[in-house]
């Protein structure tokens, strides 16, 4: 009877630990996917690219810098430049995104949002805000942006105003250095400031849904430097394409998300870092 009993106390013991590590390792992590290229088109390496999204062939860009900040519109195919309204040099450029005629851009740490006429690029209006400029992307009802923390903020069009925010976590892992957005059949993508992750979130409750790898996407020795890392996300809703790009990247990719042939729940993430530019 002895024995029997501590049997079963070893296997109880097992399972419990078994419990313990599931309910707060693998089992509540976000599955990672891979990716297939699916064509190329040419990006400008002048671009250090802050904000990026598409509508009507057209990819609209947010370049940052001090000095160098600009928004334009940009032809898919070619990678001409069809528009350009460059900033005052005390303003660093940062996400964009489009609300009706207009076209929003705001800055990373001047508390100003720029509002353009989509068609001419013409300043028309601006609204201040509190706290630093990243991402930016939208629902048909709110804009949604990222500062550099864990949180997404959700906004009134109308007053740029906070009205709700989520964090982003992973399991019990927040998720921090969010940048530049993308609003894609319901979920919110994210580019994870110095990584070649991408993370697919819930817009209800901020929890990490999927996680996409991107890593070889562009080699390392086609970077300029430290800073030319993965940042722009770009849906086309009408024909269900991925874009992606980066920091003074040579080349735009629309990509297909695929499944990876070893599921794989292993990623890893940049130390969060201070950003100086």
């Amino acid at each position: 009877m002895l024995a029997r009993t501590h049997s079963f106390r070893k296997i109880s013991l097992r399972l419990a630990l078994v419990v313990s590590f599931l309910s707060g390792g693998f089992a509540n992590a976000a599955p990672v996917y891979g990716y297939k290229v699916v064509a190329t088109y040419p990006h400008s390496t002048d671009s250090y690219t802050e904000g990026f999204f598409y509508l009507d062939g057209i990819f609209y860009e947010s370049v940052g810098i001090n000095g160098r900040s600009a928004v334009m519109a940009v032809a898919l195919e070619t990678g001409r430049v069809l528009q350009r309204h460059d900033l005052p040099s005390e303003y660093f450029g940062e996400g964009i995104v489009d609300w009706g005629p207009n076209v929003y851009q705001w800055t990373w740490k001047s508390h100003v949002c720029f509002i353009y006429d989509r068609f001419s690029l013409r300043p028309v209006r601006q609204f201040a805000y509190t706290g630093e400029g990243w991402g930016m992307t939208r629902t048909t009802k709110e804009l949604i942006t990222s500062d550099g923390s864990a949180t997404l903020r959700f906004r009134d069009p109308r007053t740029f105003q906070e009205t709700r925010h989520i964090l982003v976590k992973d399991g019990s892992k927040i998720i921090s250095q969010l940048n530049e957005l993308e609003f894609i059949k319901g979920d919110i993508y994210a580019n994870v400031w110095h990584s070649d992750m991408v993370a697919r979130i819930s817009p209800q409750d901020g929890h990490v849904i999927a996680w996409i790898d991107l890593t070889g996407l562009l080699p390392s020795d086609q970077r300029i430097d430290a800073e030319s890392v993965l940042n722009g996300i770009a849906y086309d809703s009408q024909h269900d394409r991925i874009f992606v790009t980066g920091k003074r990247w040579p080349a735009v990719f629309e990509i297909e998300v695929v499944r990876r042939t070893r599921e794989s729940h292993s990623y890893e993430l940049p130390v969060s870092r201070k950003r100086t530019h």
